[in-house]
């Protein structure tokens, strides 16, 4: 068939699929039941857009957190819990041009002590560059971040500030960490630990976890707490200059460093964070894709009843020489566009709702805090795609009862 012969074999149910569509019918009950079916397309349109929306602000929202915390890429050993920082792996990383910054850090589990309060925690030893390996220090809430000028400072974070009652440059009690002294042999009872008395001069902010895990130190001081050799750490942190290219430049890592080292990249670093709201997500599209399905039932009952309601106009087509095909798909079409209007109408309202919703905050979480919303293309992409391919199923439900029989009955 030519493509001109298509055309006219489309623009025919076509014509008559908007004739249908727009033009009252006399029988009010179909009226009604067509309303009913565009509002079900719209609210069910609406819906699922502002809940891809909404799940999308709260992935960036909580993902933001966690350039506070983690690396592009982490290295650490498979070997012990410290490594020394060599020439030969300095080397291979300094010859990677994906990597924009290198921070060494040093991390062992202690014991924390603070005006007869104590709590476990981690210590996290740090240079100068860690400051621009993560956003740490804009998530300071109170204080400033560490600097190499002043020895025996620390910064924690709200968790452990809030459970052991200790602030800001509490300059009458310092706070203590306590290491556990190393060895197999006897250790004197009375003095089990090396010690390092702090002042606090900042608390950071981020995921409940992360909160309640670290006391940051400067690199030296925890060298020093530890008894580590010089270029003994525990880890490097990099920043990359594209972060999505994470993945690629780990592998690569990975076999040039070798067995011996674990490469992570940020997203395997909180793999579980990432599983729980990409699966929530899935979830959520699952549950209003329902909502969906249930809600284009009318479109099908919509259609069904205007082909009993064109019985006799049907009738009239074929005796002049339409095809059971084409009566067909006039009504295929018919509900096509009665989803996508239904669909264009609520995608609108969602978009102008995501988009009042960033600039004018309407809805709260807590009083300090918006619900975060995020649009996206994707989000619109999928949103349409699936009242699509869904809207056509229903009208090809619909339109599978017609037959010859049918109409001359």
């Amino acid at each position: 068939m030519s493509d001109r012969a298509q055309a006219k074999s489309l623009s025919f149910p076509l014509f008559i699929a908007k004739r249908y569509l727009f033009t009252k019918t006399g029988n009010n009950a179909i009226n009604i039941i067509t309303i009913i079916a565009s509002f079900g397309v719209i609210v069910g349109s609406f819906a699922l857009f502002i809940i891809l929306s909404g799940f999308s602000g709260l992935k960036t929202f909580n993902y933001s957190f966690l350039d506070f915390s983690d690396p592009d890429i982490k290295i650490s050993t498979t070997k012990g819990k410290s490594f020394l920082f060599d020439d030969k792996t300095k080397q291979i990383l300094d010859d990677n041009s994906s990597i924009e910054i290198i921070s060494k850090v040093i991390e062992e589990r202690v014991f924390l002590e603070y005006n007869d309060k104590n709590e476990i925690a981690y210590i996290k030893g740090v240079d100068e560059n860690y400051s621009q390996i993560t956003q740490i220090d804009s998530s300071l809430t109170q204080g400033t971040w560490l600097e190499s000028d002043f020895k025996n400072t620390a910064v924690i974070g709200r968790g452990i500030s809030n459970k052991l009652s200790l602030g800001v440059l509490n300059y009458g009690e310092p706070l203590t960490i306590n290491v556990p002294k190393p060895g197999t042999g006897f250790i004197n009872p009375r003095n089990p630990f090396y010690k390092l008395e702090t002042q606090i001069v900042g608390i950071y902010m981020g995921t409940e976890e992360f909160e309640g895990k670290f006391v940051f130190v400067d690199f030296k001081d925890a060298s020093e707490l530890l008894r580590f050799q010089e270029n003994e750490i525990t880890g490097l942190e990099l920043k990359l200059k594209n972060p999505d290219e994470a993945n690629l430049i780990a592998e690569n890592l990975q076999e040039k460093l070798g067995s011996d080292f674990k490469i992570q990249t940020k997203e395997q670093l909180n793999e579980v964070l990432y599983k729980v709201i990409n699966t929530e997500n899935f979830v959520s599209y699952l549950i209003f894709t329902l909502i969906v399905i249930i809600a284009l039932f009318n479109v099908i009952g919509a259609i069904i009843m205007m082909i009993i309601d064109k019985k006799q106009n049907l009738k009239t087509l074929l005796s002049l020489g339409a095809s059971i095909k084409e009566i067909k798909k006039i009504f295929v079409l018919q509900g096509f566009l009665l989803t996508l209007f239904g669909m264009c109408i609520g995608l609108i309202l969602a978009i102008i709702l995501v988009f009042i919703q960033k600039e004018f905050e309407l809805f709260m979480i807590v009083p300090d805090l918006a619900y975060p919303v995020e649009f996206r293309f994707s989000n619109l992409f999928i949103v349409i795609l699936t009242i699509t391919i869904l809207g056509y199923i229903a009208a090809r439900i619909a339109s599978s009862r017609i037959s010859e029989e049918f109409i001359e009955k």
